[in-house]
């Protein structure tokens, strides 16, 4: 009795732990330790709340900022909003959302209680009822995130292309390979419009942006802040801050290595005021490891090189050149 006691004591505490950590073990992404550390950090003007427009080298869409200090408000365009309205599935709710949330607050209530959805049956079948319940809810959640992602992202990544060409992106878009950091413009395509965009972006542009994906991963390597300000806007550097010094509590150095550029393309580019905004998708390729500080021995990552596809904004004010403003993650 005692025995049958305790492994029904054991299954629910073990069940009420999987209910509350597998939700934000799949919203939140295994995070790398290169630059940004995997998630979506910055600003991009009245266009934080917006995804950009999907590109060749993207295709997908880009994840919403995970870190920010733009907060939505009446200067943003409807896009903007968005996320903050109700509908099938918003952060307000929405019906999607309360239903989800009813069902998670049952299970956990009816297991603790007795219940669950197989209540009547015994012990064993309420635990296996809550976690056929956690199943379907996360499967709900996935399903309608899917749904309002697709909604709410843009449906041409040229939006201001000539009538003859609205249907979707041009097909004249290049998106070599070769080149690389250092090596001219590199795996940039040409040809891209911007979305609603008067600003022009031209070679030396994209010579500016190549350039400063390796400077900006060197720096982040050497941690060298004083070096990153001067690549970077004040707020991404705070956040490279938070991340170096958790690095030292860690007693840990990530390397970046091997930077070369592969493929990139413009999404969209306009202006605000005095200052100009430039969003481009980039595919590269580097070596990422972490090393423990004292030895040098691999921690995580590999000798390997791998390829990483993220999405860059870049900001330029009057009198100075191009700087990282936000770096998102790619679906």
């Amino acid at each position: 009795m005692n025995f049958s006691l305790r492994s029904r004591t054991l299954f629910k505490t073990l069940a009420v732990v999987l209910a509350l950590a597998l939700p934000t073990a799949l919203a939140i992404s295994s995070a790398d330790a290169r630059v940004g550390g995997g998630m979506s950090s910055g600003s991009r003007g009245s266009r934080t709340y917006s995804a950009p427009p999907s590109t060749t080298t993207a295709p997908g869409s880009a994840s919403q900022f995970n870190r920010t200090y733009t907060q939505p408000g009446a200067g943003m365009n409807s896009a903007a909003s968005a996320p903050a309205r109700g509908g099938l599935f918003g952060r307000g709710g929405g019906f999607l959302g309360g239903l989800a949330a009813g069902f998670l607050g049952a299970g956990l209530l009816g297991m603790l209680f007795g219940g669950g959805l197989f209540g009547g049956l015994g012990g064993l079948s309420s635990i296996l009822g809550l976690i056929i319940q956690i199943v379907l809810v996360v499967f709900v959640v996935r399903l309608a995130m899917s749904w309002w992602q697709r909604r709410h992202s843009p449906q041409a990544a040229y939006a201001n292309a000539d009538a003859g060409a609205a249907s979707g992106p041009q097909p004249n878009q290049r998106s070599g390979l070769g080149g690389g950091l250092g090596g001219g413009l590199g795996g940039f395509g040409f040809g891209a419009n911007a979305n609603t965009a008067p600003l022009e972006i031209k070679p030396d542009d994209y010579e500016a942006f190549e350039r400063l994906l390796g400077e900006i991963q060197a720096a982040w390597s050497n941690e060298d802040v004083a070096k990153l300000h001067t690549l970077a806007t004040p707020e991404m550097v705070s956040y490279f801050e938070q991340d170096l010094a958790q690095n030292r509590a860690r007693n840990v150095v990530n390397k970046v290595t091997n930077v070369k550029l592969l493929q990139g393309d413009l999404a969209e580019a306009w202006r605000e005021g005095e200052t100009d905004y430039a969003t481009v998708a980039l595919r590269f390729a580097l070596t990422d490891k972490t090393l423990d500080r004292n030895s040098g021995a691999l921690v995580a990552g590999s000798e390997q090189p791998g390829e990483v596809t993220e999405v860059w904004t870049f900001a330029r004010r009057p009198g100075s050149g191009w700087e990282l403003s936000a770096i998102q993650q790619t679906n």
